[in-house]
């Protein structure tokens, strides 16, 4: 039911509608817009501060402009939430009962409005660019804009757009929405550029877009609706590449969001009345604070450590680290590829960096991941959070850090099931100079169990608990799946401790000693860890089943329905082993 009938967003089918009202309605339709995000994220968490802060630029562009005709690329597309009430999709924000029925990223699948999947950073100004040239070619004469902000103009992708876009020779806008943030607060040399044109009112001969040869425009408030309006008329049609420098106020409308930006970037579901969490973390030991407590107690053993993050100190709970340990700590901004090179010069300088990266972000560090460390064998530490199966949009996925990782070399991709097993191999690999190592951060795990801590990880030696016929491999989380598959058919479970190096003795063990081998990860499953265990006992009699996600984007999809979908339930798997059993008794031959 739509709790906001009287709005005037209702009125609101498209760009069209909006340019009938007056400047007046649209400033009450941009408190409308803040009061429903506020709403919405209060009832199902999301982006907050990105988005309040770009009502008014997000209202002022389909003012002016006649999209999808004309295009607007959002960088990151996390503050598209005005976007998309604009464009036909407000009553996800008007009806609760319709809250789930867009994506919160930008979608060309949603909209007309929207033509790329777009979730990680820096990559606006490379793809407006390269639709200008699309337009130059064919004689179009549409308006295109990249707005890129919010931390993204950190990122080195951003740099080679930037160079690119000086030189189209006609119509390129791009829109710097300036916040004076990323995640955390904006780092580098960038801020110190930013806030001279700022503090200037964009006057400064010391002025970088001016010297790459951009037609150069400051917007002192951002959030003024007359004065984007006003802004956007000046350059709309304008035939040569412009950047439009846009002071804006993060969180603008909420208070809480203007005090604390960091914690209102993105949200959990809270409290409207208070602004406090409905569902506070535990303070009990997670794999957060049993990670920090070992930096900590290394770094006052003595090791030079370096705990380096791309801008998401919170998603690692880094802030009161960074304050207790301001030398041993570093945020470079929202530049994945810069942490990951930057680790290995440290490491090779005698230090011992201990990355962050969460999985959906560190496929951005590829290239880095094994030119700058695998190749040259350095011993970077890297702790990697997020690397599961989840319901997060197709652009925020988790699942490809084992592919990543486990196939190239040198690098050892350690899968803890518990979290004293994490705090073991966190600190051998701190201590450890030989070779990069991985962490897979465990997500739900216990503190312990029966499993006796293996403390070298020099070699990997499964942990075995014997069974019966059937042999169960249960990587890192799914090693809880692997207890109940294992408990209901009196089966062999196994701990493989790392997601690519195979303890060939052990396979080679429970080959000779199992009719069935059973392999579990909570990840990609082409190019993963069962493939390698498949693979390696290709030439055996024994029968391999492997389980994990099949090599496809799912799209918010519910995690039962994922599990569903690849066979990964308890029940599934008992029923696909008990069905081979029964075909390899029928014809012995065969098998």
């Amino acid at each position: 039911m739509n709790q906001h009938k009287n709005f005037l967003l209702n009125r609101i089918a498209g760009p069209q509608d909006l340019k009938k009202l007056s400047l007046a309605e649209m400033n009450q339709l941009a408190a409308e817009i803040r009061t429903l995000i506020v709403e919405k994220d209060a009832a199902q968490g999301g982006h907050l501060g990105p988005d309040l802060g770009i009502v008014e630029a997000t209202i002022a562009y389909h003012y002016v402009f006649n999209a999808p005709q004309d295009k607007i690329v959002w960088d990151v597309s996390h503050q598209t939430y005005p976007h998309k009430m604009l464009t036909g999709r407000a009553q996800a924000w008007l009806d609760p009962d319709c809250y789930t029925d867009v994506s919160p990223y930008s979608n060309p699948d949603e909209s007309p409005y929207d033509d790329f999947a777009i979730g990680h950073t820096s990559t606006s100004i490379a793809l407006a660019t390269g639709m200008a040239k699309a337009r130059d070619l064919r004689g179009g004469q549409e308006n295109i804009m990249a707005l890129i902000g919010d931390g993204s103009l950190t990122g080195g992708l951003a740099f080679e757009g930037l160079n690119n876009a000086a030189i189209e020779p006609h119509n390129l806008v791009i829109v710097v929405n300036d916040n004076q943030w990323s995640i955390d607060k904006n780092v580098g040399g960038v801020v110190t550029a930013l806030q001279k044109l700022r503090d200037s009112n964009g006057q400064t001969p010391e002025n970088p877009f001016q010297a790459m040869g951009f037609d150069y425009r400051y917007v002192a408030d951002g959030n003024d609706l007359a004065a984007m309006i006003a802004a956007f008329q000046a350059v709309k049609d304008v035939d040569h590449p412009i950047l439009l420098h846009i002071n804006t106020l993060k969180g603008q409308g909420y208070e809480p969001a203007i005090q604390a930006e960091e914690a209102h970037h993105w949200v959990s579901p809270f409290n409207l009345a208070n602004d406090n969490p409905l569902n506070p973390k535990p303070k009990t030991p997670n794999p957060n604070s049993v990670a920090l407590e070992v930096i900590q107690s290394q770094i006052a053993a003595g090791q030079n450590i370096m705990a380096i993050t791309a801008a998401i100190p919170g998603a690692f709970e880094l802030d009161q680290f960074k304050k207790q340990y301001p030398d041993h700590y570093l945020d470079v901004g929202i530049a994945e590829q810069e942490s990951v090179t930057l680790a290995a010069g440290f490491a090779r300088a005698g230090g011992t960096p201990i990355l962050m990266e969460k999985s959906t972000f560190l496929q951005r560090a590829f290239d880095q991941l094994s030119h700058d460390v695998a190749a040259n064998d350095l011993p970077v530490v890297m702790l990697v959070s997020g690397g599961n199966i989840s319901d997060q949009s197709k652009t925020h996925l988790g699942v490809f850090d084992q592919v990543m990782l486990a196939n190239l070399p040198n690098w050892r991709y350690l899968a803890p099931t518990t979290l004293a097993e994490e705090q073991a191999m966190l600190e051998w690999a701190i201590n450890q100079k030989q070779h990069p190592v991985a962490i897979k951060m465990p997500q739900e795990v216990p503190l312990r169990d029966q499993q006796t801590v293996t403390t070298d990880y020099t070699t990997i030696h499964y942990h075995v608990q014997p069974g019966q016929k059937i042999a169960i491999l249960a990587l890192g989380d799914f090693y809880q799946l692997g207890q109940k598959i294992a408990s209901q058919l009196q089966a062999t479970l196994v701990n493989p401790l790392a997601a690519n190096i195979l303890d060939e003795a052990t396979l080679n063990k429970l080959a000779e000693e199992h009719e069935i081998i059973v392999t579990l990860e909570d990840n990609i499953l082409d190019g993963g860890f069962g493939q390698k265990v498949a693979a390696y006992l290709g030439p055996k009699k024994v029968k391999v089943l492997n389980y994990g996600q099949k090599r496809i984007y799912t799209d918010q999809t519910p995690l039962f329905e994922s599990y569903a979908a690849n066979h990964l339930t308890a029940k599934q798997i008992i029923s696909d082993v008990q069905a081979l059993e029964q075909s390899m008794t029928a014809h012995p031959a065969s098998s």
